[in-house]
C-alpha cells in the first residue's frame, strides 16, 4: 500500500554551495519513502518578491519556507516540503521553493539559469512570481526561458539539432502560472474589463515593427518561448497584502489584518493549483513517485555538476535501469518464495519440477511487468526467463541431504550410522536418477522454454505496439493542439491588427480635432490681442479727452452749453468703454473654456497613447 510522508517543515533538496549544486542525501532519503504519486509545484522569481509566502499557503501553514525581511536574498538552492495532497487522496504534494533570481551578491547568472532549468525539469506546475504589471521590463527579466535551449536536451541523439530538440519541450514541460504581486492596475482594455488570463495573453502578443527586425526578434524571443514551450498558461494578480512596514510582519498577521481582496486572490490561487496541477509524468505516461523524483534529482544534478546538459531521455533511461533491476530482484525473490513453499525435494519426476518452475516463473514475470518500464531490447526480461534462475534455486538446496538425515535422536550410535549410510545411498541414487531424467528431458525443456519465450516475446511485442500506438496518438494530438494554437494565434493577431488600425484612425481624427482647436485658440488669441490694443487706444483717448475737459473747464467755465455737450459725449464714451470691457470679459471666458477643452484633449491623447 502506498505510504504518505509527514514532513514537519521544509528541507533543502538541492544545496547551492559557492555556486556548486549538490543533492541533499537526507532529503533524497525522504523521497525514497514516498510511494504515492507526487504533484510537484515549483516557484521561481526575483529575490524578495514573496515566493515563500505563497508556498507556505499551499502547504496549509503560516510559516515554514523562510520569508526573510531584508533586501538580501534569503533562500539558497532549492527547498522541498512534501505534504499530503489536500484534494487528491493517495497523492503527495511536493512544493519546491527556489532561491531568488537576480541576486547582485552572486555576481553572474549562471547559477540562476540552472536553478530555473531544474525547477522546469522537476515540476508538473511551474509558478513564475514577479512584481507589478507585465511590461517590457518584466518580459526582459524572464530571459531565463530563452536560455533553456542551451541548458536542456530532450534526446541524447547527436542527429537531433537544437531547433528540433526545443520543439519537443512542450511534450514534457510543466504548466505555466504567472503570479503578479502588488498589482495595482485595472484589468481593462478599451474600457472593457478583461480576465487575468486575457491580460497575460495580450501581454505575450508579439511586437511588430518595420525597421530593426533583429531588435524586434530579440524583444519577442521570451514571448515566443513561453508560447512554444508551455502547454498550458494561467495568470493570477495579487494586490498588496498590507501597507508600509507591516509587510515584514506578514507571517504573524491574521487574514483579518490583510486586505480582503488579497486574501481572496490567494485562496483562488491555492484552489486552482490544488485542483488543476497534475501528477509529474514522464514520457510514455509513467507517473512519478518519490523514488522516481529522487532519481531525476540525482541524475540532473550530477549531470550539471559534471559540466553536461541535463537530458530527459537519459534521465528516464537511468530511472528505468534502476527500477528494472529492482523489478528483477523482486521477481526472483517471489520465484524463490513460491518454489520453497510448493517444492518438496526430491521430486518424483522432472515434469513435476518443471511444472512448478513454470508456474512460479509466470508469477515472477507478472511481478516484473508490474514494477518495470522501458526495458529496452528486453535486457532485464532476459535475465528473468533464463534457466539460471532454476539452477540457482536448486544450488541453494544443498542441505536436502542433511534435512533428510534428521531422524529420531533416541537411536543408538550404531543405528544412526546405519541409517546415515542408508539415507546417503538413497540420496545418491535419487540424485543420479534426477540427473538422468534431467539429461533425458533437456531437449523437451529447451523446447518448452523456447515456446514460453515466444509467448513472452509475443506479449512484449503486443505491449510495445500498443505503446507505440499510444505515442503516435499523443503525437497526433500534440500536432492538432499546436495547429489549433497557431490558428488561434493568427486569429488573435488579425483581431489585434484590426483593433490597432481602428485606434490609429481614432488617433488621426483626434489629431485633426486637436489641430482645429489649436487654430481656434490662435484665432481667439489674435482677437484678444486686437481688443487689448483697441482698449489701450480708447484709454489713451479718454485720458486725452479728460485733459482737454479740464482745460475747457478752466478756460470756458461760462460756456455751459459746451460743458453739457462735452458731458454727453463723455457719457457716450463711458458707455462705449463699458461695452468694450464687457466684450473683453466675454472673450476671456471663451479663452478659458478653450484652454479647458485643450487640456482634456491632451489627457485623452495621452491615455490613448
Amino acid at each position: 500500500m502506498a505510504t504518505e510522508v509527514h514532513m514537519p517543515g521544509p528541507m533543502c533538496l538541492i544545496e547551492n554551495v559557492k555556486g556548486q549544486l549538490i543533492a541533499n542525501q537526507e532529503a533524497l532519503g525522504i523521497l525514497s519513502d514516498i510511494t504515492q504519486p507526487v504533484v510537484v509545484v515549483a516557484i521561481v522569481g526575483l529575490y524578495r518578491t514573496g515566493k515563500s509566502y505563497l508556498m507556505n499557503k499551499l502547504a496549509g501553514k503560516k510559516t515554514g519556507f523562510s520569508l526573510g525581511s531584508t533586501v538580501q536574498a534569503h533562500t539558497k538552492g532549492i527547498w522541498m516540503w512534501c505534504v499530503p495532497h489536500p484534494k487528491k487522496a493517495g497523492h503527495t504534494l511536493a512544493l519546491l521553493d527556489t532561491e531568488g533570481l537576480g541576486d547582485v551578491e552572486k555576481g553572474d547568472n549562471q547559477n540562476d539559469c540552472w536553478i530555473f532549468a531544474l525547477a522546469i525539469l522537476l515540476s508538473s506546475t511551474f509558478v513564475y512570481n514577479s512584481m507589478g504589471a507585465i511590461n517590457q521590463q518584466a518580459i526582459d527579466q524572464l530571459h531565463y526561458v530563452t536560455e533553456l535551449t542551451d541548458r536542456i536536451r530532450s534526446r541524447s541523439s547527436p542527429e537531433q539539432d537544437e531547433v528540433q530538440d526545443s520543439h519537443e519541450f512542450v511534450r514534457f514541460f510543466p504548466d505555466f502560472v504567472w503570479a503578479l504581486r502588488d498589482f495595482s492596475l485595472e484589468l481593462k482594455v478599451n474600457g472593457k474589463p478583461i480576465s487575468a488570463d486575457e491580460y497575460l495573453e495580450n501581454s505575450l502578443n508579439l511586437k511588430h515593427g518595420t525597421g530593426q527586425k533583429d531588435k524586434v526578434k530579440v524583444l519577442n524571443l521570451p514571448q515566443l518561448c513561453i508560447h512554444k514551450f508551455f502547454p498550458k498558461k494561467k495568470c493570477f494578480v495579487f494586490e498588496q497584502p498590507v501597507h508600509g512596514k507591516k509587510l515584514v510582519q506578514l507571517e504573524s498577521l491574521q487574514d483579518q489584518d490583510l486586505h480582503s481582496n488579497f486574501v481572496e486572490q490567494v485562496a483562488e490561487f491555492c484552489s486552482y493549483l490544488f485542483n488543476s496541477s497534475k501528477v509529474k509524468t514522464l514520457s510514455g505516461g509513467i507517473k512519478v513517485n518519490g523514488p522516481r523524483l529522487k532519481s531525476l534529482v540525482v541524475t540532473y544534478v550530477n549531470t550539471i555538476s559534471s559540466g553536461g546538459l541535463p537530458c530527459i531521455e537519459n534521465a528516464v533511461l537511468a530511472l528505468s535501469q534502476t527500477e528494472n533491476a529492482t523489478a528483477v530482484q523482486k521477481a526472483i525473490a517471489h520465484y524463490d518464495q513460491r518454489m520453497s513453499q510448493k517444492l518438496q525435494l526430491p521430486t518424483e519426476t522432472l515434469q513435476e519440477l518443471m511444472s512448478l518452475h513454470r508456474a512460479s516463473e509466470k508469477e515472477a514475470i507478472k511481478i516484473f511487468m508490474e514494477n518495470s518500464f522501458k526495458d529496452v531490447n528486453q535486457v532485464f526480461m532476459t535475465k528473468l526467463v533464463a534457466e539460471e534462475v532454476l539452477q540457482q534455486f536448486l544450488q541453494s538446496k544443498d542441505d536436502v541431504i542433511s534435512t533428510i538425515l534428521q531422524i529420531d535422536q533416541d537411536l543408538t550410535e550404531k543405528e544412526k550410522n546405519i541409517e546415515v549410510e542408508h539415507v546417503k545411498a538413497e540420496a545418491a541414487q535419487t540424485t543420479v536418477q534426477i540427473q538422468q531424467e534431467m539429461q533425458q528431458k533437456i531437449e523437451q525443456l529447451l523446447h518448452q522454454k523456447e515456446k514460453t519465450h515466444e509467448e513472452h516475446m509475443k506479449q512484449l511485442t503486443e505491449m510495445m505496439e500498443k505503446g507505440q500506438a499510444q505515442v503516435r496518438e499523443m503525437q497526433q494530438k500534440n500536432e492538432q493542439l499546436l495547429q489549433q494554437r497557431e490558428e488561434t494565434h493568427e486569429e488573435r493577431m488579425k483581431q489585434l491588427t484590426e483593433k490597432t488600425e481602428e485606434v490609429q484612425i481614432q488617433m488621426r481624427e483626434m489629431q485633426q480635432k486637436n489641430e482645429q482647436l489649436l487654430q481656434q485658440k490662435r484665432n481667439h488669441e489674435e482677437r484678444i490681442k486686437q481688443l487689448t490694443e483697441t482698449m489701450e487706444k480708447t484709454q489713451a483717448q479718454m485720458q486725452e479727452m479728460h485733459q482737454k475737459n479740464e482745460q475747457l473747464l478752466q478756460v470756458k467755465k461760462s460756456h455751459k452749453e459746451r460743458v453739457k455737450e462735452l458731458t454727453e459725449k463723455m457719457a457716450k464714451t463711458q458707455n462705449d468703454y463699458e461695452k468694450v470691457c464687457q466684450l473683453y470679459s466675454q472673450e476671456r471666458e471663451e479663452n478659458i473654456k478653450l484652454k479647458e477643452e485643450l487640456r482634456h484633449l491632451k489627457e485623452k491623447r495621452c491615455f490613448i497613447s
